[in-house]
């Protein structure tokens, strides 16, 4: 008998949202190859209390329809402590994890996407993470992946190898990042300041998770798997999160466009195991032209992609 992939959905106090994001991935190819879990956070502040109730009565009904398991905090701790400890436990428990969070609305390919890429990539020491998001940007379509040098936080993989690098508190960073060349290449060629937002978050001026798995796989020198067109969309940009506000990302027509994205029946993978640099090349341009147009459909808010 196989044994299944478990996947982490985290969900807070936003049921409609958690609803969505369910919805979609018991849409995708190969639900049945998995195993849902989950991880409803406790409330912060009486005034979260009602969401967070509607979520666990409709997390339940998942269990009853579709086999899910619901993971309930007593205690409030936080998107990032909620996801590392979850991610955690399932790559301790079966080796690896499919990660999502309830604001995140899923392609159907998106499952058979990450589990090709875990089949595929799992004794592969150089990949640490296969990513479901790419960034609005034009690649040709001579492969349908390429591997670059950073990690996404909406909808990913990892293997309990790859994930033993996290690094909660990124030891050295404070110091390696004076150093201007490991600053460059950490801000993506200098394309954005994922820097400061690491400073930020060693300060504790940001309750970042992201940010901290991107440190440890750049220090690791690790690479992640990226579609060639997003298997992801981002639905929370509606005001209605503590980590994603409203700032124009919320495009019904691009929303429309990314979810009739599909990969190929036979996927043309990668030929090595290195950084596509024609790739990374244009995502740095796209990240470098958002930053000097903030009025772009997508301003800050797909740099978000890469931390959370």
């Amino acid at each position: 008998m196989t044994t299944k992939t478990p996947i982490a959905l985290f969900a807070y106090n936003r049921p409609d949202h958690m609803d969505r994001a369910l919805d979609s991935l018991f849409s995708c190819r190969r639900i049945d190859e998995c195993d849902v879990h989950i991880f409803c956070d406790g409330p912060s502040a009486a005034s979260d209390e009602p969401g967070v109730i509607e979520v666990r009565r409709r997390a339940r009904r998942w269990t009853d329809r579709l086999g899910a398991t619901v993971v309930e905090r007593d205690m409030h701790a936080g998107l990032a402590q909620s996801i590392v400890d979850g991610v955690t436990s399932l790559c301790d428990s079966s080796g690896r994890v499919i990660v999502v969070e309830d604001d995140l609305v899923l392609v159907p390919d998106f499952l058979d996407f990450m589990l090709q890429g875990l089949d595929r990539y799992e004794h592969t020491p150089s990949v640490y993470q296969i990513a479901g998001y790419m960034f609005p940007v034009d690649h040709p379509p001579t492969v349908d992946a390429f591997f670059m040098p950073y990690i996404t936080t909406w909808g990913w993989a990892t293997w309990s190898r790859a994930w033993r690098c996290f690094d909660g508190v990124a030891a050295n960073a404070a110091t390696d990042l004076r150093n201007p060349d490991v600053r460059r290449r950490f801000d993506l060629n200098a394309s954005y300041p994922y820097a400061r937002m690491l400073e930020d978050r060693l300060a504790g001026r940001n309750d970042s998770w992201g940010i901290l798995w991107w440190w440890s796989v750049f220090s690791a020198g690790g690479l992640a798997l990226h579609p060639r067109q997003s298997l992801v969309w981002n639905d929370g940009f509606d005001n209605s999160g503590t980590h994603c506000g409203r700032r124009g990302f919320h495009d019904e027509s691009a929303r429309a466009d990314t979810l009739q994205n599909r990969m190929p029946d036979i996927i043309a993978w990668p030929k090595r195991s290195t950084t596509d640099s024609a790739a990374l090349e244009r995502v740095t341009s796209f990240l470098r032209s958002m930053r000097r147009d903030k009025t772009r459909t997508h301003a800050t808010s797909a740099s978000e992609a890469v931390v959370r």
